[in-house]
């Protein structure tokens, strides 16, 4: 009764832009991962955060859960609502708020999403550069801590969040850090928020760290006859000193992948896809000297080009990835699940899961950020056939296992949801236990985003 008390407060508040009709409600209960289909009970499209507020009030008043949506690109259910109530949808609160080129700042709503931020910055020299691959709602990349291809270089979004505006659960409005580049004042609250998953509140405003569009670029590909060289070779460019904007790897099934998606022919052996940002000269420096260390450790000749056509042919491949990995497989669904180890134990917690994957019956192509020693592995499973789908979670229960004994975490840039919620306590101890002693003092009655990330009383 509560909950339908709320819907009906919000039916009246929002007019047509509160809905409850089947198809939208179950547009909000999809997950990109295998999860099944958990719809909420209302679906509210607010426009300023004065709107969020108020939805959280009258949510609070009724003791209804309150689950933040932005792209629904998010891979561990972070987005389903488990306990029912209210999905806020940020999709309208899409403005760019004001850009400050002298401070390299920038000020957004949530809804904004990477690739229109990057559009309207364009004339200023200036890019925003956490690039997860989807093209994800800003505001949904702070909350789940997003990183991807750029962040051995520029860091993740826990590095380019300055401030943030938080409706708490109670309905206070939250105003965190400062457009300062550093302070010494009080607790971080900032980056308590980044990668709270919307368990402590609903961001209405981000302030974001900018930088400068790079003068020259170059990009290329090589090949290696196994992962241990690739991770090799990474390791000696992190330790001269050359600096990466991105150094990604695939394994052979991924790379047969991509050759029959795309159509580029590569060799099903692994391979590195590696970017230099600079001027002209430091580029073409980095590149030749990194194809010397591609070489010292039995790569194929390094292939690499400044043209702007070829690295984003290069970079759409990457990007791709799930696609082309997809389609590898008709009919397949796909069970995606991340861990990241420190860089030395790469090469080993690659060939364990390969060699987990190769016994298990079911396809698994891996790919990820060798730089950051984060990677994927995408479990291919037929819908139909629910010994697939127990498979596939026996082996990300394996790799989050091997991940933690090996000094890792069982997520690099995914999240928890609730998908990865049995792994928290072996990873984090005690300080599990505190993270749900802060979720209860500033969310007593549990409505923000209920059964995700802490634990469950």
């Amino acid at each position: 009764m509560p909950v339908a008390e709320a819907l009906e407060a919000l039916d009246a508040f929002l007019g047509e832009r509160f809905t409850r009709s089947k198809s939208e409600l179950e547009q909000h209960g999809r997950s990109e991962s295998y999860f099944p289909l958990t719809p909420p009970d209302g679906v509210a499209y607010p426009e300023t955060a004065e709107e969020v507020q108020r939805i959280v009030q009258i949510c609070a008043e009724h003791a209804c859960p309150v689950i933040g949506w932005g792209a629904g690109s998010s891979l561990e259910g972070h987005g389903q609502a488990v306990k029912g109530g209210v999905t806020v949808d940020f999709t309208r609160m899409n403005k760019v708020l004001e850009i400050r080129p002298a401070d390299m700042d920038v000020t957004i709503q949530p809804g904004v999403t990477r690739e229109a931020l990057n559009e309207e910055l364009r004339a200023t020299g200036l890019f925003f550069p956490v690039d997860p691959g989807a093209n994800a709602t800003l505001g949904g990349m702070a909350m789940t801590r997003a990183s991807g291809t750029t962040t051995v270089r520029y860091g993740s979004m826990r590095d380019n969040v300055l401030g943030l505006k938080v409706v708490l659960a109670d309905g206070r409005t939250l105003e965190t850090g400062t457009r300062a580049r550093k302070s010494a004042a009080g607790y971080d609250l900032t980056a308590l928020f980044v990668g709270s998953e919307g368990t402590l509140g609903l961001v209405t405003e981000l302030t974001l760290r900018l930088h400068g569009i790079p003068e020259a670029v170059s990009a290329g590909i090589c090949a290696f006859p196994d992962m241990g060289s690739a991770v090799t070779a990474v390791m000696e460019t992190i330790q001269m000193g050359i600096p990466m904007a991105r150094i990604e790897f695939v394994d052979a099934a991924t790379a047969r992948a991509f050759s029959a998606y795309s159509g580029m022919a590569m060799a099903e052996s692994p391979h590195l896809l590696v970017e230099f940002n600079g001027s002209p000269e430091s580029v073409q420096q980095d590149a030749e000297r990194f194809a010397e260390i591609v070489a010292d450790n039995g790569g194929s000749p390094f292939e690499w080009s400044v043209r702007e056509e070829e690295r984003r042919a290069l970079w759409a491949l990457r990007h791709n990835g799930y696609y082309a990995i997809l389609a590898s497989r008709k009919g397949a669904r796909a069970v995606v699940t991340d861990i990241c180890v420190p860089i030395s134990r790469l090469a080993e917690a690659v060939e364990e899961t390969q060699a987990d994957i190769a016994a298990s019956g079911i396809p698994g192509p891996i790919l990820g950020h060798v730089g950051d020693g984060n990677f994927h592995a995408i479990l291919l499973l037929d819908p139909d056939k629910p010994e697939d789908l127990a498979e596939a979670k026996r082996l990300s229960h394996r790799m989050a296992e091997r991940a933690l004994r090996m000094g890792g975490t069982c997520t690099g840039e995914h999240g928890v949801g609730h998908g990865k919620l049995a792994y928290m306590e072996e990873e984090h101890g005690a300080g599990w236990q505190v993270m749900g002693e802060i979720k209860r003092a500033l969310d007593p009655q549990n409505i923000m985003n209920p059964g995700k990330l802490v634990p469950q009383d």
